[in-house]
């Protein structure tokens, strides 16, 4: 089986790079299990430092696997998306994510769990479920408190996509920067991070995330059960259908 997540430590800096390229990096199962393993692995390295979470393809994250959810369910799915925000959130390393190319969905819970979160100004985004009579649950749990409520309303009720610079604006984006700046903006931010000590970066992301990790852990699986039942109604089948439907044709 085609690994579709690497990891590489180098220098203090365990770099995990999403590279699913027949899907264009959806949450498949196999995808975030690999992602689980791999962010528990750079937490418990004790040469990293901090991590950084990206992508090899164009497109950062393109949101659920739809091919899935219409055949084996999102059951295991959902959870693991609520899994993957905690083990972001929860990871005693601080996690930067260098956002470039299209996020969709679930993939916006990958930015926005993330501490720091950088992009280029060419990526868009779009919280599309909505139009697939889906509801963005899982990922409302690390969403939400980064969006302003009027964002949260325009970005989940409409569906409508959204450019980085509004990304910011709205409170998902820590820094948007010009497509050619984003490395040496990553960079940046990575030097200034690996000249704090290593408890010190523990013990303030654990201050910074408290209350975000303890509703996590709260309404964690409630929300999955939403999700899945959700992925699972007639009316979201449908819609998903239709939408791999008109992607084929």
């Amino acid at each position: 089986m085609t690994e579709l997540v690497h990891l590489q430590v180098a220098d203090g800096v365990a770099t995990i790079t999403l590279d699913s390229p027949h899907n264009k990096n959806a949450l498949s199962q196999q995808l975030t299990g690999e992602l689980l393993e791999h962010l528990e692995a750079a937490g418990a390295d004790d040469e990293v430092r901090v991590i950084v979470v990206r992508s090899a393809l164009e497109v950062f994250c393109s949101g659920a696997d739809l091919s899935e959810a219409t055949t084996v369910g999102m059951g295991v799915g959902a959870q693991r998306m609520v899994d993957v925000q905690r083990a972001i959130v929860a990871n005693p390393k601080p996690v930067i994510a260098r956002v470039a190319g299209a996020v969709r969905a679930g993939g916006i819970g990958i930015v926005a769990a993330a501490d720091i979160s950088i992009s280029g100004e060419s990526a868009t985004f779009a919280l599309t479920e909505v139009r697939l009579g889906l509801a963005a649950a899982t990922i409302s749990l690390t969403v939400l408190p980064r969006l302003t409520d009027r964002a949260a309303g325009y970005t989940f009720l409409t569906g409508s996509g959204f450019d980085a610079l509004e990304a910011a604006r709205f409170g998902l984006l820590t820094l948007t920067v010009p497509d050619d700046d984003l490395d040496a903006a990553v960079g940046a931010v990575l030097e200034a991070v690996l000249k704090g000590v290593p408890q010190g970066l523990q013990e303030t992301k654990k201050l910074l995330n408290r209350e975000l990790l303890a509703d996590i852990d709260a309404r964690g699986k409630d929300l999955a059960e939403l999700s899945a039942s959700l992925f699972g109604s007639s009316a979201a089948q449908q819609a998903m259908l239709d939408f791999l439907n008109r992607r084929k044709s």
